[in-house]
């Protein structure tokens, strides 16, 4: 049991982004992903070396946001923030796609966007691309999709989770067999319960990100002791 509980808590990346969030909320994220053993806690960027100092003699990660939530930031000030918060302890990096420039098919500035923040994140911090799949139609799906690839990140992102839409395992298939077998594939938004998650994987999801996390895991308990 404890081996299939840690299989499923690896791909979590345990999430709280609310602006309300105190230093004691966060203090609690960082145990229950300890006690958990999840992938990582993301949290914004004012966060991001509390989080550090408490999980520094743990195995858990650490992840935070840039350019969030709607990508619109230049690539200067979202290169400045990647920096401050690899500076800070950050181990991953979700950077948030600019959807508009995008749209305006000006693909060759997404393109460099992403490019710049993986240069600053290198090979040891993992950049995930977050393209707000909500916002796009199935087409524009797949060209982010292998933008994101083109362009040196690690994991294609499905959602904010604070747009329109969250993650959906018709995204999730799509980017699956858009990006290839061994591409990192994030789904996020939405995700409440135990069964979703198992969908998503199914799908082809390498990463969740929720802020339900114990949640899941407490249902994924309960399935087990009734079987």
């Amino acid at each position: 049991m404890k081996q299939q509980i840690t299989n499923i808590a690896s791909l979590i990346d345990h999430t709280l982004l609310k602006a309300e969030a105190t230093s004691s909320q966060i203090e609690q994220l960082c145990q229950e992903a300890i006690s958990f053993d999840f992938a990582t806690v993301f949290v914004n960027p004012f966060w991001v070396n509390f989080c550090h100092n408490v999980l520094k003699n743990s195995r858990i990660r650490v992840g935070s946001v840039v350019g969030f939530p709607l990508g619109a930031t230049t690539s200067k000030i979202k290169a400045y923030e990647t920096e401050n918060e690899i500076e800070d302890g950050a181990n991953e990096v979700d950077m948030v796609m600019n959807v508009g420039s995008f749209k305006d098919s000006n693909f060759k500035l997404v393109e460099e966007d992403i490019a710049t923040i993986k240069k600053i994140c290198g090979k040891e911090i993992i950049l995930k691309v977050i393209i707000e799949m909500g916002l796009l139609t199935d087409h524009e799906k797949k060209e982010a999709a292998l933008l994101v690839k083109n362009s040196g990140a690690d994991f294609v992102k499905t959602n904010t989770g604070l747009g329109t839409g969250g993650a959906t395992v018709q995204d999730v298939k799509l980017i699956r067999e858009t990006v290839g077998p061994k591409f990192g594939v994030k789904a996020s938004g939405g995700i409440r319960d135990y069964l979703s998650v198992l969908k998503l994987i199914g799908a082809g999801a390498t990463r969740i990100g929720t802020s339900a996390s114990v949640k899941i895991m407490q249902e994924m308990l309960q399935e087990q002791k009734s079987l």
